[in-house]
């Protein structure tokens, strides 16, 4: 049987600190993304709220199996484990949160084993309007819950790297030159990017705009 760790805090949505043999390991959900609550840089985010608060309602002291994925690396930049999260039963978190309508799906690079689950959970929530999809809610934008703050946007490309990956009803990406291309903000705190190529967006689970010729 997989071992299970005690889940000691919930930090918000998608960040947890677990106990790993008596040390206290912050992790990463991979695969998810939800709205900002604790970040001191970016305002709290339409249903960031009600998203941490589910998390906690799942999984605060609760013990919970962890699984690694080779493709997405042992750490983050910011030396937290990225794992995936199972309840005792097997159920994902990470899958439930997203099909819930507290977490958009969140591809960082490269693929990862569970995309296609969780971009299914990710329709099957935006179809149904679910939680941060609700038209009463956020309708699926990371929108700020205070009207005298803006969400922190990234309004450079890196070299090389033009393409945008925009997130509204669907991801789509949207090539210079395209009609909607200069319109396009990047949000990344939402799960927004920037792509190399169209292969690397394609892969990654984006498709190109109708108005890009």
């Amino acid at each position: 049987m997989a071992d299970l760790f005690l889940v000691s805090t919930v930090v918000d949505g998608d960040t947890i600190k677990i106990n790993i043999n008596g040390t206290v390991e912050t992790l990463r959900l991979i695969g998810i993304d939800t709205p900002e609550t604790v970040d001191p840089r970016k305002p709290v985010q339409c249903f960031g709220i009600e998203a941490s608060n589910k998390a906690k309602e799942l999984l605060t002291g609760k013990s919970v199996r962890l699984e690694a994925d080779p493709t997405q690396g042992e750490r983050d930049s910011y030396n937290r484990l990225l794992r995936y999260v199972f309840f005792g039963d097997g159920e994902s978190f990470n899958k439930l949160m997203i099909e819930q309508g507290y977490a958009h799906e969140y591809t960082y690079n490269l693929p990862y084993k569970y995309q296609a689950e969780f971009n299914e959970a990710e329709k099957y929530a935006r179809e149904n309007k679910l939680g941060l999809w609700a038209d009463d809610t956020c309708a699926g934008l990371s929108t700020s819950v205070s009207t005298d703050l803006n969400v922190v946007a990234d309004l450079s490309a890196p070299a090389g790297c033009e393409i945008k990956g925009n997130i509204s009803s669907e991801k789509i990406y949207h090539l210079p030159g395209c009609e909607s291309y200069n319109k396009t903000v990047i949000d990344e705190s939402k799960g927004e990017r920037w792509f190399c190529s169209e292969e690397e967006a394609i892969v990654a689970g984006w498709r190109k705009a109708k108005n890009c010729l």
